[in-house]
């Protein structure tokens, strides 16, 4: 049980148990208790499918894994890749069930059928990532696939009550996508002496310093994205005061990266993250 939580990589799930009920939070304005069952069906199946997708992501990685994360499930021996199989297909399984009933009682919702085509978008990402065309090998595309899935959480998580056009979820799910793809990017400088002769990375193409120089430029985009709630609304410009933690982290990360400390900065990218995300649900809360 404890090897298939890990496969699942319960850190990862935390964001899209959190993302998809606060896309959905600012289409309804706080008022969860109605539509309390489709948020809960779709926030599971979400968390279903990035449960699958890093399994699968396990599995393409054995290999890989053998020499740069050797305490995973499968490079340790803890599981089968047999039995990692299985339990992506099961997961899968779940994952489509969840949507299909959450989709069954949402149809009075504007664009609910919307919903299903961020499913179907983000099933293709996936599986193109890990088995054709494989962007995964590719680098950069790989990275920027990976984060339009985890930005489209937010979307996901907005479009299942009928709020899509909503411009605010927009920019949140922007700050998912740029802090993503800059942690991604800090990564594979991370793991460029594994990852050589399995896939071409940035930091393979243009050297572990710029890339570290492009990743928190990325982060600047996060940034905007933050703001721009603030600026155009639906927010009051103080409240911008409940984002200083998560700006304090993403502005302080130009030291770890000029001093190489990819690991560090990895970590502190998705506390940043997660703290964005803390910081528009509070003063919804207020």
């Amino acid at each position: 049980m404890v090897a298939w939580l890990d496969l699942m990589r319960p850190k990862n799930l935390v964001l899209g148990a959190i993302t998809v009920p606060l896309g959905a939070a600012f289409t309804l304005q706080g008022e969860f208790v109605d539509e309390l069952l489709i948020i809960s069906l779709q926030t599971i199946a979400v968390l279903l499918f990035i449960g699958a997708g890093n399994v699968m992501n396990d599995i393409k990685d054995y290999e890989i894994d053998k020499l740069a994360h050797p305490n995973r499930p499968l490079p340790s021996g803890q599981m089968s890749l047999q039995s990692a199989s299985n339990f992506s297909r099961l997961l899968w399984s779940l994952s489509i069930l969840c949507l299909a009933i959450a989709i069954y009682f949402s149809m009075d919702f504007e664009l609910w059928w919307a919903t299903i085509i961020i499913y179907a978008i983000a099933v293709v990402l996936m599986i193109s990532y890990d088995h054709g065309p494989k962007t995964k090998e590719m680098g950069l595309q790989g990275n920027i696939a990976i984060s339009i899935m985890v930005a489209a959480v937010i979307l996901y998580g907005a479009s299942s009550v009928g709020g899509l056009l909503n411009p605010f979820i927009w920019w949140v799910s922007g700050v998912v996508f740029f802090t993503n793809l800059a942690r991604e990017i800090v990564k594979d400088c991370q793991d460029i002496i594994a990852d050589e002769g399995q896939r071409t990375t940035l930091p393979m193409k243009i050297g572990l310093e710029k890339s570290r120089m492009i990743a928190y430029v990325i982060t600047m985009g996060a940034l905007v994205c933050l703001y721009m709630p603030y600026w155009r609304g639906p927010f009051e410009f103080g409240q911008l005061v409940f984002q200083t933690p998560a700006i304090l982290v993403l502005i302080t990360l130009n030291g770890p990266l000029f001093k190489g400390e990819d690991a560090l900065v990895s970590g502190r990218i998705r506390v940043a993250m997660l703290l964005g995300l803390i910081g528009f649900l509070l003063p919804m809360l207020m």
